[in-house]
């Protein structure tokens, strides 16, 4: 019994109070610990959660930000591009007026080397190089100069359409770019934590090389925004140069025109004035002609009629001559004789006088002769002249001046 009480296998009650103790300090130790574990659980779960919505609603802002600032410069781009598209349009409205004033000089320099070529078939002393023919070669050179401003002006204007072109090729991408940008961005601002369907992405956090900075994002609008200004701006200088010209190389064109008519018409004028002077002359000479003629005619009259007389006395002194052997001496009647060798003498005085004069009158006949064939030369020759100014007036009213009316400058 005493062996049974002395045990050594069982705990003494003091051991048992100790254990108890050491259990409830050892739990009450723990659940400390585990309340403080719990409470800065709580405290980091509350922390990281305004964190969290902190951070969430930064990136918010910043989306919305992002989405204003690309806004911003989508409408800076369609801005510019509707701009651009302007000008295109009223360049390539400019181009058909260039192309129009081109083919508008074709016919009046066609016109115009025609005139000339019709002028080459002037004869004789009216082939001349007057101002008619100065004013069209001038003219024709004031064309071709013409032609060859308006197509280098018209290069010009395709190779700034060319270039509004591409600025607006740039605009478009540009804006293609900004529009998906901010599709997805206004995608990402409706993106909440109960969207359903989100999910995690592996390779959220992976910056490949393509990425830009912001500020070379904005650098790269701002080239497109600038370009087009550049070309915005060479398109209306280029627009009031292409005013200037048209307006210029009509009004050059105008005047020149009008110049070759005066001097046409001032030619044509003084061409027929020439032509009626030469049928003045004409006339002048064809009287003188006629009245040569009749004098030629009195003066033949005039010689035969002095041949009779002339005979008479020649037969009558020849017959004297011949008186037989003493017929010829002085007789008794020497008075008669020397009455009768006096009127001989005077006969002979008159004789001589007659042969004279009738020689007289057959130089004036064949001067007179001489003058009728130099008057009918005169005839020809002013009927060819008169011909020449008919050529000369047929070229220049007929072909040319009636031509020219066809030529019509507008304003393009």
């Amino acid at each position: 019994m005493a062996g049974l009480l002395q045990d050594t296998s069982k705990f003494q009650p003091s051991e048992w109070h100790i254990a108890n103790r050491i259990q409830r300090v050892s739990t009450e130790s723990q659940k400390s610990r585990s309340e403080c574990v719990t409470a800065e659980s709580w405290r980091l779960v509350d922390e990281i959660e305004k964190t969290t919505q902190k951070t969430q609603s930064d990136v918010n802002k910043k989306i919305e930000q992002r989405r204003e600032e690309i806004k911003f410069w989508k409408q800076e781009l369609d801005n510019k591009l509707e701009q651009i598209v302007h000008e295109t349009e009223m360049l390539l409205t400019f181009k058909k007026r260039l192309e129009r004033a081109l083919e508008g000089c074709k016919e009046p320099l066609v016109i115009a080397q025609k005139c000339l070529l019709y002028r080459q078939r002037r004869v004789g002393i009216d082939l001349v190089h007057d101002e008619v023919e100065r004013e069209l070669l001038k003219e024709a050179e004031v064309l071709q100069g013409i032609i060859a401003l308006l197509g280098r002006t018209l290069e010009q204007t395709n190779e700034q359409i060319r270039r509004n072109r591409s600025a607006k090729y740039n605009l478009d991408m540009d804006l293609k770019d900004k529009f998906t940008a901010l599709t997805i961005d206004d995608y990402c601002a409706s993106l909440t934590n109960d969207t359903p369907h989100i999910v995690y992405a592996d390779n959220a956090m992976k910056i490949e090389g393509n990425f830009v900075s912001p500020e070379d994002w904005i650098d790269f609008s701002n080239i497109n925004v600038e370009k087009a200004d550049k070309q915005r701006n060479n398109s209306l200088a280029l627009k009031a140069l292409i005013d200037s010209i048209l307006s210029q190389t009509a009004n050059d064109m105008r005047k020149q025109c009008e110049m070759v008519n005066i001097a046409f018409r001032n030619r044509v004028k003084e061409v027929k004035d020439a032509k009626h002077k030469l049928e003045t002359f004409l006339a002048m000479v064809m009287d003188e002609i006629a009245s040569q003629e009749r004098n030629i005619a009195a003066l033949k009259k005039a010689i035969a009629d002095k041949e009779g007389p002339v005979k008479v006395a020649q037969t009558r002194l020849e017959a004297r001559n011949h008186r037989p052997n003493v017929e010829l001496c002085y007789d008794t009647v020497h008075c008669s004789l020397m009455n009768e060798v006096q009127e001989i003498t005077k006969n002979i005085q008159r004789q001589v006088e007659m042969m004279q004069e009738e020689n007289l009158l057959k130089d004036a006949l064949a001067q007179a002769e001489a003058e009728l064939k130099r008057l009918s030369c005169r005839q020809l020759s002013l009927e060819e002249e008169i011909k020449v100014k008919e050529n000369t007036l047929y070229i220049d009213e007929v072909l040319c001046m009636q031509m020219r009316e066809s030529v019509c400058i507008n304003n393009y």
